[in-house]
């Protein structure tokens, strides 16, 4: 089995079409479609149904394309951690992190890692930690930041607890306090009109499951939001939203900044890479540099 067949292989399964497949990897379809052929012959199953004007996987093809795809992945890496200069001169990270955490955490880190290192070229890929820690497995990240415990435990990926982050109530300032009090209580948001996050958010589950837990449903004005256009929407007055307390430190004036009366929300912001391979040189330096950040953390999640 040869690396460029893997690849022509991939090709195929993603576009669904031989001639789309040569253009995608530069090469003719002729060539294409013997090295394909050589595949199956060497793995005693057809990898492609090719009914007419239909290219689809087999089973055998299914099986085969995660394993390419990973196996793909990381020739890249290596190929990328080879070329690496001393002195971190260049090279790259491929970073996941949800969205709160873009908003929030990344910006001061990234800057400060751009500013040792100039050469090396940022990847961000920002998601949920569902879809996170599939790209992790399959490769197609470095490191990501993903909220702990894991939604699904993976032997495959190592995480380390970076920090714990608690969770405020943001409101417009033109519209009145969601509570008399100077913390807000979960029961205080039954019946007042709540901006959610699009499904997939760890904060919209997170949110959800206090509110049951108080014995109610949440009453959604809006959803389905990002970060930035869920803060737009709670400026606008739509309703209320249940935030990250670093995101909500840079929302401006216009929002106003709510706690959670004890025991409040919290929850574990982690770093996570895969078990088998060790990231690349620049990731590895990024990783020194976000746990050095780490805060060391009393009781409420804030630093001493």
């Amino acid at each position: 089995m040869q690396f460029q067949q893997l690849q022509y292989f991939v090709a195929v399964a993603e576009t669904r079409h031989f001639t789309r497949a040569a253009e995608r990897v530069h090469v003719s379809q002729p060539s294409l479609s013997q090295q394909i052929r050589a595949l199956e012959k060497e793995l005693g199953a057809e990898l492609f149904s090719r009914a007419r004007g239909n290219i689809a996987l087999t089973d055998a093809g299914e099986a085969l394309l995660p394993l390419a795809r990973r196996i793909l992945a990381d020739t890249d890496t290596a190929r990328h951690e080879v070329q690496e200069l001393a002195q971190l001169r260049r090279g790259r990270v491929r970073l996941g992190a949800t969205p709160s955490l873009c908003t929030g955490l990344l910006p001061d880190v990234l800057r400060a890692f751009h500013d040792l290192h100039p050469g090396i070229q940022l990847l961000i890929e920002e998601s949920g930690s569902h879809d996170l820690v599939r790209e992790l497995a399959r490769g197609a990240l470095d490191l990501a930041l993903v909220v702990l415990p894991l939604p699904t435990p993976s032997p495959a990926l190592t995480t380390v607890e970076l920090l714990h982050e608690d969770l405020v109530v943001v409101s417009s300032a033109a519209a009145p306090a969601p509570s008399p009090r100077r913390a807000v209580r979960i029961a205080d948001l039954e019946g007042r009109p709540m901006v959610m996050f699009r499904h997939g958010y760890d904060l919209r589950e997170l949110t959800v499951a206090a509110c049951r837990a108080e014995g109610f449903e949440p009453s959604f004005t809006v959803e389905g939001g990002e970060m930035d256009a869920v803060l737009g929407f709670v400026r606008a007055g739509l309703g209320v939203a249940v935030v990250p307390a670093m995101v909500a430190a840079r929302a401006g004036r216009d929002l106003r900044v709510t706690a959670l009366a004890r025991p409040g929300l919290r929850r574990t912001i982690g770093l996570a890479h895969r078990s088998d391979v060790a990231p690349p040189r620049a990731a590895r330096e990024l990783q020194r540099l976000l746990l050095a950040r780490r805060p060391d953390q009393g009781e409420g999640g804030e630093p001493r």
